[in-house]
């Protein structure tokens, strides 16, 4: 049975015993809060345990790294529509300690590429087209940095209104420990 088929035969079971019930909620969420975090593994319901939410109570936007990377990307576009379509007041931004992104080095990802079928001339082409793939898949080296990096290009976007509060934190993969890098409300 190939993962696919795993996930839809469960689901199939979790529909049929109506095991979804706990969970129905809004499309609002009831601590008017968005998150911007990481994809990372660890996170998946560490995360909103350790800040004490529960589902319905938080929109959470997910990439690699916790990174805001271009102000009118897909990223900003969701923080923005939770904002002002989904009635969030707040952003929190929560990058982790021991993160993929830290450190990333571009080389070693085209070379992963490279091994899994990516040619080197669709990787020129690309770059022939103007995409800086350096750039592109560049890493942070402090989460720190990173983090208040993302609030500030938040913070600062034309198009976010100034009493929305964004702040920055960081949370230890291991324990939940959250570290306030920046205070949205000073």
């Amino acid at each position: 049975m190939t993962l696919l088929q795993e996930i839809l035969s469960y689901n199939e079971e979790f529909v049929a015993e109506k095991k979804y019930e706990p969970f129905i909620t809004t499309k609002f969420p009831d601590k008017r809060l968005v998150i911007l975090t990481c994809m990372d593994t660890r996170l998946v319901e560490l995360l909103t345990k350790a800040i004490n939410m529960k589902n319905g109570d938080v929109k959470i936007v997910r990439n690699a790294g916790a990174v805001v990377a271009h102000p009118f990307g897909s990223i900003m576009r969701s923080l923005l529509v939770a904002v002002y379509e989904l009635q969030a007041d707040e952003i929190l931004v929560i990058g982790h300690h021991d993160c993929g992104m830290a450190g990333i080095n571009s080389e070693k990802v085209f070379s992963s590429m490279k091994e899994r079928g990516i040619t080197q001339e669709t990787i020129d082409t690309v770059s022939y087209a103007g995409i800086n793939l350096d750039e592109w898949l560049q890493g942070f080296s402090s989460v720190e940095e990173s983090v208040s990096h993302s609030v500030d290009m938040i913070k600062n976007h034309p198009l976010l209104v100034r009493s929305v509060p964004v702040h920055g934190l960081v949370i230890e993969p291991s324990t939940g420990k959250l570290d306030l890098v920046v205070d949205g409300y000073k």
